[in-house]
């Protein structure tokens, strides 16, 4: 007996979002309908036009703009950014590197360097209780 392989499938919103895409600026069929596994994949390999401008001039999704911008969601967020920007907007944002962006820019990386010592922390720790526990 052989077991029939079921296809796996996703609502729009979810590919979206795999896709690094506004799900409101997609086009309609694509908003209404359901992807598969496969049809991501072949959209990933072989992006349509749609997505290519989608990518390259948005609006994008705020993930994308903090990416972008080099901050955090919630620095986005604080700074009074919540909605989707343009390429167009966000270059005009970097090309302006206003004070909010600059200290964003820093509480990142403060945050980033933060979360590495952390773990390496935990790492040591870890060590040390593997060690304890082979001596005795």
């Amino acid at each position: 007996m052989t077991s029939r392989k079921s296809v796996q499938t996703m609502k729009p919103a979810t590919a979206a979002k795999k896709l690094g895409v506004l799900l409101e600026a997609t086009p309609a069929d694509f908003q209404e309908g359901v992807v598969s596994r496969d049809e991501l994949n072949a959209l990933q390999a072989e992006p349509p036009e749609w997505l290519r401008d989608l990518r390259r001039n948005g609006p994008h999704p705020r993930p994308v703009v903090a990416a972008k911008l080099g901050v955090s969601i919630s620095g986005l967020t604080r700074n009074g950014y919540a909605d989707p920007l343009t390429t167009e907007q966000i270059n005009a944002i970097r090309d302006e590197n206003p004070e909010w962006l600059q200290q964003e820019r820093t509480t990142r990386v403060e945050a980033r360097h933060e979360d590495e010592r952390a773990q390496a922390r935990k790492a040591a720790k870890a060590e040390k209780a593997q060690k304890a526990r082979e001596n005795s």
